[in-house]
């Protein structure tokens, strides 16, 4: 099929632009389409949640805020995150582009809530690529250790010179693959995902299996999914925030819509598909893991603050046994699998953002052999390591903090895209049910839900006691960290709309911009 072509351009104009008033359309960027169908996108979908690091990471902070509604919240959590992938594929059936937020949102509201848009969604990678890194880094020293019998090999991880020196490794051996595009990103994500996924099978079997012979053992109950036992809505806006962080990553299917075969319908079912997995696998993991270890604050209790960061490091050895090792190693295939899928998200966002004349030309440049953003590639790898170097100096608790600071990110820009969805379709929600159902009603409730979950996480984390403790100036570190990025961006914003001022104008991107025209 034929891709959109701009008419006119304006000389000294950032590719892709035309003057307000004239015919335009968004172009195409130089991604070779075709590249992936729904399997190999919902397996990008599933490496970038990422579920073995994901449970690792959050479930101990997830269970110190719900307790023994651990399962409902992330039944909850799963609400706003499944509302708000149905606002998305409305959005690609119309609209399909790489940018996705930035896109949709600048479409709906214009070029300055769009720019905002873009850049929550480029922070919130940016966060999580250095929280995937860190946990790569843990997992790995921790094989070895298992692997040769040594202990003090899993001491180096504390070695903090050498932890952010083994990020960098991993880190730049992600960007490395990245770059080379799709077709090795797809050939090294069905190993690393499928390896992960059948871990955790034999994981959840044994944990059923041998549940009653633990010391802190619990019962199954229907009482874990109900809602009305959580004491405060702090508390479930807190679990709700951590649950997303769990679930986030599926928008990257969207992301390669142009490089999907059939991209306005196969990228939007695949973050459908991959949401609903994903759900699947964490309600089994969950009740497992509480049946096996109880929620106690001692030994492998899920309270126990000593678990959190690296919760199956504590549990691989009491329910698999000799068999732990994979354990490990599935949460390092994990990270590092997500760690190099990830990396699709940012570029592409970043490239969208060049092509429209929002960020500077050099982010639009394309890989002639690879056809992948090069430049934007190889930028969001220096910007995560670089931040998580930063974060590991100055917190306690890295992961703890990152996690709760992403959850701020994802509420903002899915709950911007969300409400985008409805504004966007506003002259057509009452043209049908369905019109008024998946363009109306599920975006304005996930977006919605997802801001007040912003707004209670923003008031909540001002406390420095909120996360591990750490602070600047009195004032906590995750609000800092959340709130903080949001404003820098503001401030990037205004710089930009000074030195390119076309996209801010309107001159790149409206609400009546012919969509790109992907193949079918």
């Amino acid at each position: 099929m034929t891709q959109t072509i701009r008419t006119s351009t304006t000389a000294g104009q950032p590719s892709g632009t035309d003057p307000a008033g004239s015919a335009h359309g968004i172009t195409a960027k130089g991604l070779k389409g075709g590249q992936l169908g729904l399997l190999a996108v919902v397996v990008l979908g599933i490496s970038t949640i990422a579920p073995a690091y994901t449970l690792t990471s959050a479930l101990g902070p997830t269970v110190n805020e719900a307790g023994l509604q651990l399962p409902v919240i992330f039944l909850i959590g799963f609400i706003p995150m499944i509302l708000v992938s149905l606002a998305y594929r409305e959005l690609n059936a119309d609209s399909p582009d790489s940018g996705t937020t930035f896109t949709w949102v600048t479409k709906a509201f214009g070029p300055w809530v769009g720019w905002m848009g873009g850049w929550g969604l480029l922070a919130a990678n940016i966060i999580v690529l250095s929280n995937l890194a860190g946990v790569a880094v843990d997992f790995f020293y921790l094989f070895l250790s298992q692997l040769t019998g040594a202990p003090e090999l899993a001491d180096l991880a504390d070695n903090k010179p050498l932890n952010v020196l083994t990020c960098f490794v991993f880190v730049a051996l992600a960007v490395w693959v990245s770059y080379r595009g799709l077709h090795t990103t797809k050939l090294v994500q069905y190993g690393l995902v499928g390896f992960q996924l059948l871990v955790l099978v034999l994981f959840v079997g044994m944990a059923f299996a041998n549940w009653s012979t633990s010391e802190t053992a619990i019962p199954f109950s229907w009482g874990w999914f109900d809602v009305t036992r959580i004491e405060t809505f702090g508390q479930i806006a807190a679990g709700i925030s951590l649950s997303i962080f769990v679930y986030w990553g599926w928008d990257v299917c969207l992301t390669v819509n142009e490089e999907t075969a059939n991209g306005k319908k196969t990228a939007g079912l695949a973050g459908t598909l991959t949401a609903v997995v994903v759900l699947g696998i964490y309600l089994l993991v969950s009740i497992a893991t509480m049946m096996f270890a109880g929620v106690g604050d001692t030994g492998v209790g899920l309270n126990n603050p000593e678990n959190h960061e690296n919760l199956f490091t504590a549990l691989a050895s009491p329910i698999m046994g000799p068999f732990a090792i994979l354990m490990s190693l599935a949460v390092l295939s994990s990270s590092a699998a997500s760690l190099q899928s990830t990396f699709t998200s940012p570029s592409r966002s970043l490239l969208a953002m060049a092509h429209y004349g929002a960020l500077p030309a050099p982010f639009s440049h394309i890989s002639r052999r690879f056809s992948t953003p090069g430049f934007a590639t190889v930028t969001a790898g220096i910007l995560s390591a670089g931040f998580y170097a930063v974060m590991h100096v100055i917190s306690e608790n890295v992961l703890n903090d990152t996690i709760l600071a992403l959850g701020l990110m994802i509420c903002f820009y899915y709950g911007l895209t969300a409400i985008a969805c409805a504004w966007y379709f506003r002259n057509s929600v009452f043209s049908s049910v369905r019109s008024f159902a998946l363009r109306l009603l599920c975006p304005v409730l996930g977006g919605v839900g997802l801001f007040v979950v912003f707004l209670q996480t923003a008031v909540d984390s001002w406390a420095p006691e909120f996360g591990s403790g750490s602070e600047v100036f009195g004032v906590g570190l995750v609000f800092v960290l959340g709130i903080g990025i949001l404003a820098l961006g503001a401030v990037l914003m205004v710089i930009m709309a000074r030195l390119a001022p076309g996209f801010f104008r309107g001159e790149t991107i409206r609400r009546d911009t012919p969509a790109l025209m992907v193949p079918e």
